[in-house]
């Protein structure tokens, strides 16, 4: 640690790797609705929120745990299936609060091409919210899981001991892993049906 008496310790949440005070300054300063989707090892959730001095008001929310009790989704919960179908729920549910324009706040996240935090913004550019971003590249395939599908495919062929251990999950909700992009879109087709 560095000694003198020109050295400032950093907030606290900066040291702990939470929150880049300089990206957050800009945002309230522009004083747009910022769209924050957060990915754990777990879960994928998405706020819709606008600043306010007293803190942050959430006018939508979305978590991937609804995917699975609302609709049916038998993948996992943090994959990039569920963050697309999230991103979805999360844009329907900010049209829905009058929200139509936001501005994408992925925090410390490292922009990955074809990552999960860019399938939850696609999910809600596709929703109908309009966020400015960049080219998300060829992730049609990606949020429907055909990369999982034939993976799954390979390893049940190369290695069905690892491939049950890997996908035992799935298996244990009665879902073939290989039949990911049919059950991506049946349930997708649920959440347009049924709304937010």
């Amino acid at each position: 640690m560095a000694h003198g008496s020109n050295y400032k310790v950093k907030y606290r949440r900066r040291r702990e790797g939470k929150t880049n005070y300089y990206k957050r300054y800009v945002y309230v300063i522009s004083n747009t609705i910022r769209f924050v989707p957060r990915i754990t090892n777990e879960y994928v959730i998405i706020n819709v929120a606008k600043f306010d001095p007293k803190g942050d008001v959430m006018l939508a929310v979305a978590h991937s745990i609804e995917l699975v009790k609302k609709y049916g989704w038998k993948g996992d919960t943090n994959n990039t299936p569920a963050a697309y179908l999230t991103g979805y729920l999360a844009g329907l549910r900010a049209l829905k609060t009058g929200v139509k324009n936001a501005v994408a706040d992925i925090g410390l996240f490292v922009p990955t091409k074809g990552g999960r935090i860019f399938a939850t913004i696609k999910g809600a550019i596709d929703a109908g919210l309009q966020i400015p971003v960049g080219d998300l590249g060829d992730i049609e395939e990606r949020v429907k899981g055909v990369h999982i599908s034939e993976y799954a495919k390979k390893l049940q062929a190369e290695n069905p001991e690892f491939y049950n251990k890997l996908f035992s999950r799935y298996l244990a909700r009665g879902l073939d892993p290989q039949n990911l992009p049919q059950h991506f879109e049946e349930v997708l087709k649920k959440i347009k049906e049924v709304g937010s």
